[in-house]
């Protein structure tokens, strides 16, 4: 099996994407090879233990590539946590703060039942913006959230902070 650092390896910094004076961790090369891939759905997957997940959140866009994959392997159900207006049912919101400005996202109001066990999973922790909506999202559903997942967390920006949560993993941190 490949490892943490074969995934670090195949990570391309672009600079000054997608504003100058940002450092875009592209990961796409994981993506494109089919051993890397299936190591970063193995290495996420493996942050849930042996706790049995009952439903894998994936947050839009990039979260959804790597939660559902994580999802199979447990043999858990996906549930997408999407941008505003995405989801065609009734919907969960939850606002949160950018740099300049509000956005919103949204779940659907079944997608989860009360006390499952699930495990939020995306590509980056940054800020911690989009995660912490999406984990009050969860909590107003009553789910028991047992692990926060992510491919990559960029420490410097102390997202972690914003998340209020114990369990959170990364598999690489820069």
């Amino acid at each position: 099996m490949r490892s943490a650092s074969d995934l670090d390896s195949a990570i391309r910094d672009v600079p000054d994407f997608p504003k100058p004076g940002i450092l875009f961790k592209d990961i796409t090369p994981i993506l494109g090879d089919p051993d890397l891939f299936k190591a970063s759905l193995d290495l996420l997957a493996a942050t849930a233990g042996d706790t049995k997940i009952d439903k894998v959140v994936g947050i839009d866009a990039r979260g959804f590539i790597f939660a559902a994959g994580v999802a199979h392997i447990l043999g858990a159900g996906f549930v997408p946590v999407r941008k505003k207006g995405k989801l065609p049912w009734t919907t969960h919101q939850m606002a949160y703060s950018l740099e300049y400005g509000e956005d919103v996202v949204e779940i659907h109001a079944d997608a989860i039942k009360p006390g499952e066990k699930i495990l939020l999973v995306d590509d980056l922790l940054a800020t911690g913006g989009t995660a912490a909506a999406s984990i009050k999202l969860l909590k107003a559903l009553d789910a028991d959230i047992v692990g926060i997942s992510f491919l990559i967390e960029l420490a410097d920006l102390k997202g972690r902070e914003a998340l209020g949560q114990p369990d959170v993993h990364s598999i690489l941190t820069y």
